[in-house]
């Protein structure tokens, strides 16, 4: 079987022997329906001496000496390589056909994400560079293509020891140990090419509201005069209503109202279908098509809503890992899989845990009726340039997954992770000043300043961490919770910094359980381990969690639970499924125990 470049709405290319992997569209909230794949075999190469710049690799002309397939970083089996070691810079090379359709178009090279810099330079010539290993970005290279082949070359950097980039929870050290696993470097997630016109949208914002209003707001690149913006919404198929607005500045602005919306919720998780136009003189110059979803999520009187009725988080910790492709996930059925069994055991989201997920994964979130928290990777410690890093980071992930109606949570950091003391002055602003830089960016979801302890009284749920191993510990500790005059109980860390008060927002258990089974006959690495111990038999493993599932039952403070966790990843057997994504237990009992939580 050959290895198809694909090229939506559009004849393939044949490149080389093998199925291209991840061939569908990489981020289908804005999807033109001129593209090309690039993920497949690229020549690839080790600089353990980073001389590669010095010896001119970046000049295309040399070949590199194996090959990986793409969009698989080269510490994973699916990528053909599989060497886990220390690589700091790695190089990626191959040709570029650009189909003969597209003469007159601009063509935008995009990059999923690149752990952690990235350099990109086509036939010779540095287009730009790129840091931060979670976020895409892209360049238009029109004006560096040549007639016939095209080579491009890309150098990725990722310092696989040091703990100020925001790495989540990849392991600085030469083996994967307790909560931390395999490092994932340089390109791991799609590449791909598309056409788009002499003037394009650059990205468009939507926000929708309950009463049938929604505001798009666009960015225009290379505007030209006299140009519009014309919106089309639709829904099963059918047009509801459409808009136009002025498009000769960079920025286009446009306003829609839909009768009668039909709300986005978990168990009808309606979306509307929008086609955006940019057109001058009757012309149409770029196409894009996205979709949106009417819902609000609100916090009040110590509840989370979802449209204005109560909603009680029963979410689950996904930390986004698998066997063969570490942190890519393998497939498109993978995505569905994963979330379809969180599904069918009572779940009604998950925490994406130390992981902006792929696009593919909050797509089919949205398209299933999935809740999401969002997070990102954090560092370990603390400095100006982490926190400049890390900020710049976080603001594109906000921007990238904005749309997406199945986030109903920011989480910029995890167990004060990259703030490790916040006793600091320096650290206790960044992580204030993080809270109020999200509220500023979305005003429309609930923010956690700190996942887990040391809270500000600026977080809009009160998440907290617990692993305590029987539900009558787990009582004893909470039972007060939220009454006139209780504490905040501390676990690991303080629940509070010192200075602050509780602010009165909801309380949300966001880890708990971490009962380690692991099913006979299923082989495991040695130094397994889980956060409240290992059962024996999966009879015990269900009975211990029952009785964690009935004593939070009995805390009405506690309006929602994330539970540890989805799958096994590497030595932590603390999965409901195991890292291959094999049932530990029955589903339905599962579903039973989170059917008690209301």
């Amino acid at each position: 079987m050959r290895l198809l470049l694909s090229l939506c709405g559009a004849s393939a290319f044949l490149l080389a022997a093998g199925p291209v992997p991840r061939p569908e569209y990489p981020q289908p909230q804005f999807q033109r329906d001129q593209w090309v794949s690039l993920n497949g075999p690229w020549e690839f190469d080790f600089d353990d001496q980073d001389a590669g710049v010095r010896d001119h690799w970046a000049d295309g002309a040399r070949k590199l000496a194996k090959s990986i397939l793409v969009p698989f970083c080269f510490e994973s089996a699916n990528s053909g390589i599989g060497d886990t070691g220390f690589h700091r810079v790695v190089w990626y090379r191959r040709a570029l056909d650009i189909p003969a359709a597209w003469k007159g178009r601009r063509v935008l090279l995009h990059f999923g994400a690149v752990d952690y810099r990235a350099m990109v330079w086509l036939n010779g010539k540095l287009l730009g560079s790129h840091q931060g290993g979670s976020v895409p970005f892209r360049f238009d290279i029109t004006g560096q293509l040549q007639g016939g082949a095209n080579t491009l070359v890309v150098r990725a950097e990722d310092p696989p020891t040091d703990r100020y980039i925001p790495r989540g929870k990849q392991y600085w050290e030469s083996q994967s140990r307790g909560i931390f696993y395999t490092r994932t470097s340089g390109i791991w997630q799609s590449v791909w090419l598309e056409a788009a016109g002499d003037s394009y949208l650059d990205g468009v914002r939507i926000t929708p509201s309950a009463d049938g209003s929604v505001r798009f707001a666009a960015r225009v690149a290379r505007p030209l005069a006299g140009a519009t913006l014309r919106v089309t919404i639709s829904h099963n198929g059918k047009p509801v209503t459409s808009t136009e607005a002025s498009a000769e500045d960079v920025r286009a602005v446009a306003m829609a109202a839909v009768p009668d919306p039909r709300l986005w919720n978990v168990n009808q998780p309606n979306l509307y279908d929008v086609l955006f136009e940019l057109r001058r003189a009757g012309q149409v110059q770029d196409k894009v098509q996205s979709y949106f979803g009417f819902r609000t999520v609100t916090v009040e009187n110590g509840r989370m809503f979802l449209n204005g009725r109560p909603v009680y988080l029963k979410l689950v910790l996904d930390q986004g890992y698998w066997p063969d492709s570490i942190l890519t996930p393998p497939s498109d059925e993978a995505i569905q899989s994963d979330i379809r069994a969180a599904k069918e055991m009572g779940f009604n989201g998950a925490r994406k845990h130390q992981k902006v997920e792929d696009p593919r994964y909050l797509y089919w979130a949205d398209r299933l009726g999935f809740l999401v928290s969002g997070e990102t990777a954090n560092a370990y410690l603390f400095d100006e340039e982490y926190a400049s890093a890390f900020t710049r980071d976080w603001m594109e992930a906000v921007e990238r997954d904005y749309n997406h109606p199945s986030i109903v949570i920011w989480a910029p950091l995890n167990e004060s992770w990259g703030t490790p003391n916040l006793r600091d002055p320096a650290q206790q602003n960044h992580l204030r000043a993080l809270y109020a830089l999200t509220k500023s960016l979305d005003s429309t979801r609930p923010v956690i300043d700190n996942e887990g302890w040391e809270h500000t009284d600026m977080t809009d749920l009160f998440a907290f961490h617990d692993y305590a191993r029987t539900g009558e510990l787990l009582f004893d500790k909470y039972k007060n919770l939220g009454q006139t005059g209780a504490r905040v109980p501390d676990n690991a860390r303080a629940a509070l910094i010192p200075g602050y008060r509780y602010n009165g927002s909801p309380f949300y258990l966001s880890e708990f359980g971490g009962i380690a089974f692991i099913p006979p006959g299923h082989q495991v690495p040695k130094e397994s381990w889980g956060y409240s111990g290992v059962e024996k038999t999966a009879e015990d493993a269900l009975l211990r969690l029952g009785g964690l599932y009935r004593a939070i039952a009995r805390i009405p403070a506690i309006t929602g639970i994330c539970y540890t966790q989805l799958t096994d990843v590497e030595q932590e057997v603390n999965g409901l499924l195991t890292y291959g994504r094999k049932p530990k237990f029955d589903p339905k009992k599962i579903r039973e125990l989170n059917d008690l939580l209301r």
